[in-house]
């Protein structure tokens, strides 16, 4: 059975580092894509990056020049460096990675940005 494991999540000073992991288990694929969501109280989940199998990434406007997606093939994760952390930035963070032809959640990480 295939299972996403976030992690990294926490609460910090704006302006704080964070790195956000999710590691897949019990899939016989590597990571074809992942990338990585948000969704803050009261708002719809919201994609924040992604990276595909060739390495290219793209980013929401929001985030762009402070987060940075990346992968490490031989341990199945994903992970999202995020810099500059801002207030609006606190949300509750969901991987989502497609392994073979399956796209699969994690549990989602809470990370919160005091001002």
């Amino acid at each position: 059975q295939v299972r996403l494991v976030e992690s990294g999540g926490g609460l910090v000073q704006a302006g704080g580092s964070l790195r956000l992991s999710c590691a897949a288990s019990g899939s016989i694929f590597s990571i074809n894509a992942g990338g990585w969501y948000r969704q803050a109280p009261g708002k719809q989940r919201e994609s924040v990056a992604a990276i595909i199998s060739g390495g290219s990434t793209n980013y929401a406007d929001s985030v762009k020049g402070r987060f940075t997606i990346s992968r490490d093939n031989a341990k199945n994760t994903v992970y999202l460096q995020m810099n500059s952390l801002k207030p609006e930035d606190t949300a509750v963070y969901y991987c989502n990675l497609r392994l073979g032809l399956q796209a699969y959640w994690g549990q989602g990480t809470q990370v919160t940005v005091s001002s």
